[in-house]
């Protein structure tokens, strides 16, 4: 157990330092390593594996609303830039410019793409002459560079792992169904496979997306209190389209401006993941996006017939992701390991167990022991997937509703926001001028009007003045 011991103690306890053992999960687990890049991280097979994961599973449902993959360039011209006033506005501080080709000066500056509205615009522009080339329902997965001061891990690096869908139709109306469609689609996957409940809504005009009429979000709440924007979504109107001179023929042969949308989601996912479900010993992956789901380890593997039993627990797991660790070292080690990693289910087989034709089943997430006998597993394992999956949710469900609180007044407000503690539900009056005040004084922001809206009380809490929407307001990563 010495192992065991040695493997848990490298990682410091989320209530000592919440900061510090998010890092730590992420190295110990094999995730990801530090490059010599500043900002920059290798995401390593451990943590790409999950993200191959995520991409499939959402790419099966995106292609099942009629999405269609494409790639377009990761440079874009500075005049092409430039087009979109507050797009470019939104984005000046974060932009990555290439300079010079080879050793020669460019003649035009390019920005290494930190979202590619431009370019899909630029794209567009030469694809769609009639209301027949309507809709255009793309998406792409790619990387995108933005240069953030401070970086961490999934959570904000300067160049990370996306998928943007960037679309085009005849009426806002449609640009609006399909904006509230892919913001659906989002929140479908993260409660159903990634086991994260979350906040349905509308960012407020001082959050939205530069250049959108309207951003929608799906919002989540970690471990530590803190809100994570888990995916957005939004309606861009035809403001890029006037832009960049994207119109069409309708069916009264008049020429009329598309509407678009974008929306996307980003490996900043997989820090939501740890946040939410991992523990003091390491990671707790949901079963639906686990690399392995079943790790089988054979104790005392030397001993007559405990190997064999192993593998032919493993090809009886055939229709999950199974590993089996033959490797030599100590049983403690290997259910460390298992644990940091976030194995869903651990098969334990040794000597007495195969005398008594039985194996021992580990659930990760609450560590319970289910003798099983070794004909039963298959059945047996499946069913525990499945029940660990809708545990997993449960609880962070529960840990959403215990930490969502509610602000009648300023005193209520202020008093739950002395700590970090969660998300403070709280009416506003909609201005800017009180919005701005709120983080000024409190340090935290709007994270979403929900669609499920609540009369709280009829003022807002801050200014007094009538109420017109309840916002969820946190703080956030």
């Amino acid at each position: 157990m010495a192992d065991n011991k040695k493997l848990v103690s490298e990682i410091t306890s989320m209530d000592e330092d919440f900061t510090q053992w998010y890092t730590d999960v992420c190295i110990k687990a094999d995730l990801v390593s530090y490059s010599n890049i500043k900002g920059c991280m290798v995401i390593k097979p451990a943590g790409y594996a999950i993200w191959e994961l995520i991409q499939k599973h959402l790419d099966a449902r995106f292609k099942a609303t009629g999405v269609q993959n494409a790639y377009l360039p990761m440079f874009i011209p500075e005049s092409l830039l430039q087009k979109e006033k507050d797009h470019v506005e939104g984005f000046a501080p974060e932009v990555a410019w290439v300079t010079h080709g080879g050793l020669e000066p460019l003649t035009e500056r390019y920005c290494v793409r930190p979202t590619s509205e431009t370019l899909f615009c630029d794209y567009y522009k030469g694809e769609i002459h009639s209301y027949k080339d309507l809709p255009q329902v793309l998406n792409q997965w790619c990387s995108v560079v933005r240069w953030e001061k401070e970086t961490r891990p999934f959570l904000r690096s300067r160049e990370f792992l996306w998928q943007e869908g960037h679309t085009a139709h005849a009426t806002f109306e449609e640009a609006e169904e399909r904006t509230q469609q892919m913001l659906n689609v989002y929140a479908d996957f993260l409660e159903n496979d990634m086991a994260i409940p979350v906040i349905k809504g509308q960012k407020t005009d001082k959050e939205k997306f530069a250049g959108a009429e309207a951003t929608y979000t799906v919002e989540a709440l970690m471990h530590d209190g803190r809100a994570l924007q888990s995916a957005t979504s939004h309606n861009f109107g035809d403001g890029f389209a006037k832009a960049f001179e994207i119109q069409y023929a309708g069916k009264d042969n008049k020429l009329h401006y598309v509407n678009q949308t974008s929306w996307g989601l980003t490996t900043r996912t997989i820090g939501a993941m740890i946040m939410v479900h991992g523990d003091n010993s390491g990671l707790v992956v949901p079963p639906k996006i686990a690399p392995i789901q079943v790790v089988v380890i054979p104790i005392q593997q030397k001993k007559e017939g405990v190997l064999d039993a192993a593998y032919g627990i493993a090809n009886s797991l055939s229709d999950y992701r199974v590993k089996t660790d033959d490797t030599d070292r100590t049983p403690g080690f290997k259910f460390a390991e298992q644990e940091m990693r976030g194995i869903p289910v651990r098969v334990e087989i040794g000597p007495k167990d195969l005398e008594a034709g039985k194996c021992v089943l580990v659930r990760r997430d609450t560590r319970e022991k289910i003798e099983c006998a070794i004909a039963d597993v298959s059945a047996k394992v499946g069913e525990l997937l499945e029940q660990i999956q809708k545990d997993m949710y449960a609880r962070a469900k529960k840990h959403l509703e215990e930490h969502t609180f509610v602000a009648h007044n300023k005193e209520e407000f202020a008093e739950n926001f002395k700590e970090t503690k969660g998300f403070v539900k709280a009416m506003w009056c909609g201005d800017r001028e009180c919005e701005d005040k709120i983080k000024e004084e409190f340090n935290v922001t709007s994270r979403c009007m929900p669609f499920e809206q609540e009369n709280i009380s009829d003022v807002c809490p801050i200014c007094g003045k009538p109420a017109k929407k309840m916002v969820y307001w946190g703080r956030a990563y």
